[in-house]
């Protein structure tokens, strides 16, 4: 328990990349809340990246599996959990390909048992929240028209891979309403996530947001990731792999500007709305590393060399999508978003903080 009467939320996954950015922004901006951050710690976690939050007397770490029912059901209780914001995934597409199965157990059921025991813990019977978190009796549409968090709620961070992939044209951009087609064991895991999320606003009334974000970069974000990949390869004079002819496309997201999204959509986004954040920036790989090795060549010179020479390509990803881009519209118009960082400046920002990290 934590020593005071502010409303506890739950966030999970959040000693990864996007969370670890998230957790002490929301500190910082809201003293009136404490975080319990529920975390296995598998291959993209690591608690270096919250050691800023370490000492914070309303931030609480627990190590644990999103899967296991009785953990979750014990912090619900213990901490009287009032929201949850669910970053925890299974993230890697590389390794979707290789063990989808995990991420089936983890995307899929994890997300399943977070949702469930907060509809137990929150609500008496479909459409009727106990006493102490609400309206004893909600009409679906008295919730689905109530804008603020005024119920406990339960916002799903996803992606938007679960869209597919979308033809070369420069308008052709995923929106909310975009059917789903997702193309890697990930993007299906992350689909059916979503779909799970959506049936229990539908069907029981809970309180649910979703945002589906596009690429995102920045500060802590996993080595084995494009961006600290070629930052990292380069500095080290390896061979910096781009796959097949690094004309992917993708629309960069800088991770505090999603995080603010984020913040933006789980106080004010209506119940059982999806919203798209996505950067506006769309690159080509091939354009990510030339970017990246100019200014390393600026940066870090090394005498009669380029890291541009470092770049290889090597053999494509089994179903690489060719290109996303995300219409950010509905974000910007009905809650008022609007990204801080181009690409431009964000990627700067992002290889001084790699610098540091890589002891440059």
């Amino acid at each position: 328990m934590f020593n005071n009467n502010s409303k506890t939320i739950l966030v999970t996954g959040c000693a990864g990349f996007i969370g670890s950015n998230f957790v002490p922004y929301f500190l910082e901006k809201y003293p009136n809340y404490n975080l319990v951050n529920l975390d296995l710690l598998t291959y993209a976690g690591d608690l270096e990246n919250l050691k800023e939050c370490e000492t914070n007397p309303r931030y609480k770490f627990i190590k644990g599996d999103i899967c296991n029912r009785e953990l979750v059901e014990f912090i619900f209780s213990e901490y009287d959990i009032q929201g949850v914001i669910h970053f925890a995934a299974e993230s890697h597409v590389d390794n979707s390909i290789k063990n989808p199965g995990v991420f089936v157990q983890t995307n899929v059921n994890g997300t399943f048992t977070l949702i469930d025991v907060a509809y137990k813990y929150w609500m008496n019977k479909p459409f009727t929240y106990k006493k102490r978190y609400g309206n004893e009796a909600l009409a679906s549409s008295s919730l689905k028209d109530d804008t603020k968090v005024s119920f406990p709620r339960f916002h799903h961070i996803s992606t938007d891979e679960v869209y597919g992939t979308l033809s070369l044209d420069p308008n052709d951009l995923f929106t909310e309403k975009t059917p789903y087609a997702p193309n890697s064991p990930y993007s299906a895991s992350k689909a059916s996530s979503d779909m799970i999320i959506r049936a229990y606003n539908e069907t029981y009334g809970l309180n649910t947001v979703i945002t589906n974000c596009s690429n995102n970069y920045g500060p802590k974000q996993h080595d084995e990731k494009l961006i600290p990949t070629i930052i990292r390869n380069a500095l080290k004079g390896n061979p910096i792999p781009i796959y097949g002819d690094g004309k992917n496309i993708r629309d960069w997201l800088y991770v505090l500007d999603h995080c603010k999204g984020i913040d933006l959509v789980y106080h004010n986004g209506k119940t059982g709305e999806t919203y798209n954040i996505g950067g506006r920036n769309e690159r080509t790989n091939l354009q990510i590393v030339d970017t990246i090795t100019t200014i390393l060549d600026k940066e870090v010179p090394q005498p009669n060399f380029s890291y541009k020479s470092l770049i290889t390509f090597v053999e494509d990803r089994a179903g690489h999508d060719r290109r996303y881009a995300i219409d950010a519209s509905k974000l910007e118009n009905e809650l008022g978003w609007k990204a801080d960082e181009n690409f431009d400046t964000g990627i700067v920002k992002t290889i001084e903080w790699y610098l540091k990290k890589y002891g440059k």
